[in-house]
C-alpha cells in the first residue's frame, strides 16, 4: 500500500504534503504525519472532535450485506453516473475518484473495476473503515479525515467525488472538484427500508432529502445534472433485517435492539434511493 501525496494538503496549514522519508509525509512548514502500518494517513485538523465514525460491528454488518449483493443495483447506478465524467486538463491521464465517507470501499471498488486505471482516494472518519476499504483496494490512497471540517485535499484534484449515504460538505466538495467534474450523491428516499421503520427497527428519514441536497449544493456551483430513483424489493429473514439495521446510524440507537429481537420469517423490504449527479459549473 502506498500514498499518492498529489491528493493531499496539510490539515494544519493547507500547504501541499509530500513524502519526506520512509512512511513519513509532511509539508514545508514542518508538520509531519506517519503512515500507519495499515497503509493510511490520519489527517485531522487541530482540535478535531473526538468522533470515530462507524465502528467495526457496523462495518462488518455492512460488508456482509453488500457482499451479498443487496445493494448491487445502487452501485450499478453509481457506476453509470460516475462514468459520465472524463479527465480534464492533461490528456490521457487517469480518472481521479475521491470516495468521501468510503465505509467498506464497496462502491469505489466496483467503480474502479468498471473503469480500470483510475486513481482512487478512500477517505472516512473511521480508521476501521479506511483500513477495510484499503483491503478491498490496496492500490488506493487511504486517509482518515473529518468531512465536516476543511478537507486535507488539494484544490481541483478530483474528477469524481462519491458521497454514498455519507455527510456532505458543499463548499469543500466544490473546492476539491475540478471544473466540469462530477459529484455523485446517494440519499435514501422516504420509502427506503420503510417496512423496518414501521416496526421501529431503524430511524426516520427526513423528507425530500434529494431536494434538500440539491438546494445545499447549488450555491457552491454544483448544479444537479441528473437524478435517478433506484427502487426494488429484497426478500429478508431476521438475520438480513438485523444487518440492515446494524449497518447504519440506527446501530447507535435503541431501534437496533428491535431488529435483533425480530424473530419473524421472510419479509419483503423496499430499497429506495435517489442517485444524484452534480456537475461543477465553473468549467
Amino acid at each position: 500500500m502506498s500514498i499518492d501525496s498529489t491528493w493531499l494538503r496539510c490539515p494544519n496549514c493547507v500547504s501541499d504534503l509530500s513524502e519526506v522519508s520512509d512512511r513519513v509525509y509532511g509539508c514545508a512548514n514542518g508538520h509531519r504525519f506517519d503512515r500507519s502500518k495499515h497503509g493510511f494517513l490520519t489527517l485531522l485538523p487541530p482540535r478535531a472532535p473526538r468522533t470515530v465514525g462507524d465502528d467495526r460491528r457496523m462495518l462488518a454488518a455492512r460488508a456482509q450485506l453488500l457482499d451479498g449483493g443487496a445493494f448491487a443495483p445502487i452501485s450499478d447506478a453509481v457506476i453509470a453516473a460516475a462514468g459520465t465524467a472524463s479527465p480534464t486538463g492533461q490528456a490521457a491521464r487517469a480518472l481521479r475518484i475521491a470516495d468521501l465517507g468510503c465505509g467498506t470501499g464497496y462502491y469505489s471498488a466496483r467503480l474502479a473495476a468498471a473503469l480500470p486505471g483510475t486513481d482512487v482516494l478512500l477517505a472516512d472518519r473511521s480508521p476501521d473503515a479506511v483500513r477495510m476499504a484499503l483491503r478491498a483496494m490496496p492500490g488506493a490512497t487511504g486517509v482518515v479525515l473529518d468531512i465536516w471540517r476543511p478537507l486535507p485535499i488539494r484544490d481541483a484534484t478530483a474528477d469524481v467525488i462519491l458521497d454514498v449515504f455519507a455527510p456532505r460538505n458543499p463548499a469543500e466538495f466544490a473546492r476539491i472538484l475540478r471544473p466540469g467534474g462530477r459529484l455523485v450523491v446517494v440519499v435514501p428516499s422516504a420509502a427506503h427500508l420503510g417496512e423496518l421503520r414501521e416496526r421501529g427497527m431503524i430511524l426516520d428519514i427526513p423528507p425530500e432529502k434529494a431536494a434538500t441536497v440539491t438546494e445545499q449544493l447549488a450555491p457552491t456551483g454544483l448544479a444537479r445534472a441528473a437524478a435517478r430513483r433506484v427502487e426494488y424489493s429484497i426478500e429478508t429473514d431476521a438475520t438480513h433485517r438485523a444487518l440492515l439495521a446494524g449497518m447504519g446510524p440506527s446501530a447507535h440507537h435503541e431501534s437496533a435492539r428491535a431488529a435483533s429481537e425480530d424473530g419473524t420469517g421472510v419479509r419483503s423490504v423496499t430499497v429506495s434511493v435517489d442517485v444524484l449527479e452534480f456537475r461543477h459549473t465553473d468549467a
